[in-house]
């Protein structure tokens, strides 16, 4: 890791899309990860693919989190990859989704690049060392 990098923190998009309502748990990853010194910003409630990727790409976010909890993670999350892939952001963000996600369907979203899934229960510093030590290098 680079000295800047060390002096610049980790952003991170905590984003729900979808028609997911279920925020709690969001708002708690965005918490944890406030706590362990990222910048954060929640995305709030019910936004389209679209709306998440102009959210990352403006705040030039090292971490996106998707939490998705109505079962449209197949749907939703490859539109998200592609935004970002048209707005040449895909490199370099770190792509995560929390949620519950049938082992079949982690499969196929790691082969479209996210790098992890995280279920219900992942214990926090888990997800919070994961993102220290895969974080993509910034240029």
């Amino acid at each position: 890791m680079s000295v800047e990098q060390e002096e610049r923190a980790i952003r991170c998009l905590v984003a729900k899309v979808g028609l997911d309502g279920h925020d709690r748990g969001a708002h708690v990853i965005a918490r944890a990860f406030r706590d362990a010194g990222f910048e954060v910003v929640y995305s709030g409630l019910h936004r389209a693919p679209e709306d998440i990727v102009q959210a990352a790409v403006q705040e030039d976010v090292d971490v996106l989190g998707i939490s998705i909890l109505s079962g449209a993670h197949n749907t939703l999350v490859p539109k998200v990859i592609e935004g970002l892939k048209e707005y040449d952001a895909f490199e370099d963000t770190l792509i995560l989704v929390g949620g519950i996600v049938p082992d079949d369907d982690e499969t196929e979203l790691k082969q479209l690049g996210v790098a992890e899934v995280f279920g219900p229960g992942t214990p926090m510093e888990e997800t919070v060392e994961f993102i220290r030590n895969n974080v993509p290098e910034r240029a």
